[in-house]
């Protein structure tokens, strides 16, 4: 039976994030209409079907901004403090003789108290519900709002496997540690459990109540196998014949044959028998690990569907219905999918480690055995054999998720692939170039006659390759050093400099080894450039090298001459096509010098005495950013133009949250763009009421990071690759660089501008720790700063 979606259907899912058509409302509970489309709301702007048509250049063209245009600030204004009060000057000289009368100041509050403080894991958890309630919101095409929930689930795996299993790892150990919020990690853990229960007990009812309806609507049907018709069967049928049973190999369990040890987050099922085996034992019980190389969702051939329908089966479909012809002259009663996740955390001490490419060689083997932290079952699971499960992984049920469909639902993500309907996905974009960039080629040429700012993904990331490609076979080049903390063995980038080493040019990559979850493409990647004869430094040990920067120095005219590239993101070019970053490209001399010192530092690990233009973590930024925070905070007091605006991905350093309390109190008004984890609590009375927090969501994952403080009048602009937490400021090695040219300067501030103006993909951070979607006002313009950009850089 194929399942058609209904208004009751739609309507009893959308829980806390269903936008009212005219004031977008977040309302409680799961009974409200999946989210309207955009193009519902209001006439003018930036609107839905533009969107999702692909017609972004006739959207929301009131957003677009020249470069060469003068500031202005598109309806976000820049707060004036109050003037200074003056002081009563007394006229009579008998006043003097009075008592004197002070009339007490309203106390201050303490900025420590740890209620002020939201707690990270919290937070970060958070984050993920935002990400699934973009499966609601109609103005993304349908498998993109698949894809939204298949994210979430990948997202959701990460947190059990790091965040979790660090908690589970502290109470184990007698290692807890309280942040600034004092919550202790017993508690912190019953507190997530409780809220990922509800999270994927949502994400399942949306698969199945909105998401599989809207598919089937659109003429694509996941089969049930009651659905199959007889044709489809014997297909199915002869494709588990000749691909799924030459390589399952099911684990009947006895004495000799001990429950086994099963991958990290793999597809299992555990079969109930009946019967004797081929040795005449009743073992009544077996577990059927799935192929990773099998592919989790199949497609069937056009002549056996119907009506151009695309018909889709999942795998454990096919191993449930012919699980018998597994275990041949006995009989199945029953097969259960489940799923385990383990801590995939890598745990060595750096300091005894002695070569640490070998060391993360042995050590990621480990990472798919680690300690059981989850376990997910098929709600179909008769009691007993869950209950076995739990204690073969030494599990309680607040560790159990029962779900209502497939286990494995991250591997989904290859559907989209599957099916080719480009009005189901977002429209193709063409990144835009420079102006300086269309008429020269030589990138040497174009960097001297002034800096360029890259804004990915809606500017290409070509130009940067093509500095380092241009390099790579330049004559005047001497040396390439660069860092990489995520690229890929493949990448361009890495091809260049292979290239560059074999062309004699002195190639030095320091290339981050523990980058979570791409240590082995960087190992593969560190292998490629010694071979082409590049000298590959693997950081330094204790801190990640988390910085991204390139250095090119070129003869010219018998001198010297540094040509710098410094981001926000990672080199990678898949990234810069759904991650929003920016790029520095320069031939400054102090800036140049600077970087040259950094790499002198990664290399030769000798101090830095002063940098002229940069800031660096773990040595000036944490501190520098104090500093900029304080100085807003007493130009306020003092009467003076005071504000700050920060992009970040992650808000949780302590240090710095206190500042900006501090800052708040003094009246500067300060506005953060923080995508993911933020403990700072907004709209305290008397801490944080000048503080606004907001997290935009959409189509491109956040990513940058730029600070702007308004000093005075006189502001200052940096982008940094350095979020505003513990990590990135005391223990990672990070770059943080000013725009030093008025025009990028002015450039970025409209770009936060814009954020800041967003009203269709906002979420606002509420003194509770919730978040719900950004109001609008009836009659304004709607403004989505993603497709305000791509229509202002090309499409």
């Amino acid at each position: 039976m194929r399942v058609k979606s209904s208004d009751v259907a739609v309507q009893s899912l959308a829980r806390d994030v269903a936008v009212d058509s005219q004031v977008g409302t977040e309302l409680e509970g799961i009974e409200v209409a999946a989210l309207p489309s955009v193009q519902d709301t209001a006439a003018g702007g930036l609107v839905a079907r533009d969107v999702v048509a692909g017609d972004l250049a006739a959207a929301s063209t009131d957003l677009a901004v020249a470069e060469d245009q003068p500031t202005q600030s598109q309806g976000v204004l820049l707060s004036q403090p109050p003037a200074e009060a003056q002081a009563e000057i007394a006229s009579d000289i008998e006043l003097e003789l009075l008592p004197s009368i002070v009339t007490p100041a309203a106390e201050t509050p303490e900025v420590n108290d740890s209620s002020y403080y939201i707690n990270r894991h919290l937070s970060h958890l958070e984050f993920n519900r935002r990400v699934l309630d973009q499966s609601l919101d109609q103005s993304h095409p349908l498998l993109e709002r698949l894809m939204f929930l298949l994210i979430f689930s990948s997202n959701l795996d990460e947190f059990f496997e790091i965040r979790v299993a660090e908690l589970r790892h502290q109470l184990k150990f007698g290692r807890e540690q309280s942040g600034a919020d004092s919550m202790h990690p017993k508690a912190v853990l019953q507190e997530l459990c409780s809220r990922c229960h509800d999270l994927v007990s949502r994400q399942y009812k949306i698969l199945n109540e909105v998401l599989f309806p809207a598919l089937n609507e659109n003429n694509i049907f996941f089969l049930r196998r009651h659905e199959w018709t007889d044709t489809q069967r014997q297909w199915i049928k002869g494709y588990f014949n000749d691909y799924i049973q030459p390589v399952i190999s099911p684990l009947g369990l006895d004495p000799s044959h001990p429950f086994p040890r099963l991958v990290n987050k793999s597809l299992n099922f555990i079969v109930q028998l009946e019967g004797k085996d081929a040795f005449g034992r009743d073992s009544g019980m077996a577990i059927i690990p799935a192929p990773r190389s099998l592919p989790r969702v199949i497609k069937l051939p056009s002549e056996v569907c119907s009506d151009n329908a695309v018909n889709l089966v999942f795998l454990s479909s096919i191993i449930h219905e012919f699980a018998d012809e597994l275990f041949p002259g006995m009989t199945v009663l029953g097969s259960y999918q489940f799923r385990l996740t383990r801590n995939a955390d890598l745990d060595f001490d750096q300091n005894e480690v002695e070569d640490l490419a070998l060391t993360l060689r042995g050590e990621l083997h480990s990472r798919h055995y680690g300690d059981a932290v989850r376990l997910e079952v098929s709600e179909k699971c008769p009691e007993v054999l869950v209950r076995f499960l739990l204690t073969r992984y030494n599990l309680t049920e607040d560790e159990l998720y029962l779900v209502s469909g497939p286990v494995n639902l991250t591997r989904m993500m290859s559907l989209v692939d599957l099916i080719d309907r480009p009005e189901l996905k977002y429209a193709p974009f063409s990144p835009g170039l420079p102006k300086r960039l269309r008429s020269k080629n030589n990138l040497f040429d174009v960097l001297k006659q002034g800096d360029l700012l890259l804004h990915h993904p809606f500017e290409s990331f070509t130009p940067v390759l093509d500095l380092l490609r241009q390099a790579a076979s330049d004559p005047q080049v001497l040396s390439i050093r660069q860092t990489l903390y995520r690229t890929g063995a493949d990448s361009e980038i890495v091809t260049a400099l292979v290239d560059a080493a074999r062309n004699n040019k002195e190639v030095t990559a320091v290339i981050e080894l523990r980058a979570r979850f791409d240590e082995a493409n960087n190992l593969a990647l560190a292998s490629r450039l010694q071979e082409a004869g590049a000298l590959v430094v693997y950081g330094v040990v204790g801190y990640k090298t988390h910085a991204k920067m390139a250095l090119i120095v070129r003869r010219e005219e018998g001198k010297f001459v540094n040509y710098v590239h410094l981001g926000t993101g990672n080199y990678h070019s898949g990234n810069a096509r759904i991650y929003t970053d920016y790029s520095l490209l320069t031939c400054d001399p102090e800036v140049g010098g600077d970087v040259q010192k950094m790499f002198q530092q990664l290399t030769g690990m000798g101090k830095i005495l002063r940098l002229k233009r940069l800031l660096n973590a773990p040595f000036t930024l944490h501190k520098a950013m104090l500093e900029k925070i304080a100085n807003e905070a007493r130009n306020a007091k003092e009467g003076k133009s005071a504000r700050i605006i920060l992009k970040i991905n992650g808000l949780t350093e302590p240090r710095l949250i206190k500042a900006l309390y501090k800052a708040s109190q003094a009246g500067v008004q300060i506005d953060l763009i923080v995508r993911g984890m933020c403990c700072l609590r907004p709209g305290i009375d008397g801490v944080s009421e000048t503080i606004r927090v907001r997290s935009i969501i959409g189509r491109f994952l956040e990513h940058s990071r730029t600070y702007w403080f308004c000093n005075g009048g006189e502001p200052q602009v940096y982008c940094s690759s350095a979020d505003f937490m513990e990590r990135n400021m005391l223990n990672r090695v990070e770059t943080c660089f000013p725009l030093l040219a008025p025009k990028l300067a002015q450039r970025a501030l409209k770009d936060l501008e814009l954020y800041l103006q967003d009203n269709t993909q906002a979420w606002d951070l509420h003194t509770d720790g919730s978040y719900s979607r950004t109001l609008r006002v009836e009659g304004d313009e709607l403004v989505n700063a993603q497709y305000g950009l791509l229509s202002k850089f090309g499409y």
